[in-house]
């Protein structure tokens, strides 16, 4: 889709949940827009200060939740480098495999959640998401050299 269409996307979404459109939210669209990998809120936030000198690691924390509940981001806790943040693929359905060394991901098509028929409570699912951890074949490969 391109850095245009996808910061345009966002922008729309944060619209559509009643979000004013400033310029500093312009600016978050854009940094996870032009980044393929994981951010960490000490990273945005990093990046937001270099445009933003007065902004606080507060103020972007909780933009960055609540840009998550939305759908905007997705959000993933990794062990050693503790949550980060990605854009969300909003075109379509899928999960992901995240090398827990290098953070490659890949996404695979296939839903888990096809395979659940019987779930525990009176639950009306409204949504879900899959990540398995591992290590990549490349992380792998170099160490065993």
């Amino acid at each position: 889709m391109g850095e245009s269409g996808t910061v345009h996307e966002m922008l729309t979404m944060m619209a559509n949940n009643g979000w004013r459109i400033t310029d500093q939210r312009k600016t978050l669209a854009h940094i996870f827009a032009s980044h393929d990998g994981y951010l960490s809120p000490k990273d945005v936030y990093d990046q937001m200060c270099v445009h933003y000198p007065g902004v606080s690691f507060d103020t972007v924390y909780r933009n960055l939740r609540m840009l998550s509940e939305m759908g905007i981001l997705e959000q993933f806790y990794f062990m050693e480098g503790g949550l980060k943040f990605k854009a969300n693929c909003l075109s379509h359905h899928h999960h992901h495999l995240i090398c827990i060394q290098c953070e490659k991901t890949l996404t695979f098509e296939y839903c888990p959640m096809d395979k659940l028929s019987e779930l525990p409570g009176d639950y009306k699912i409204v949504n879900h998401r899959f990540e398995i951890y591992g290590i990549c074949g490349s992380c792998q490969a170099g160490a065993t050299t």
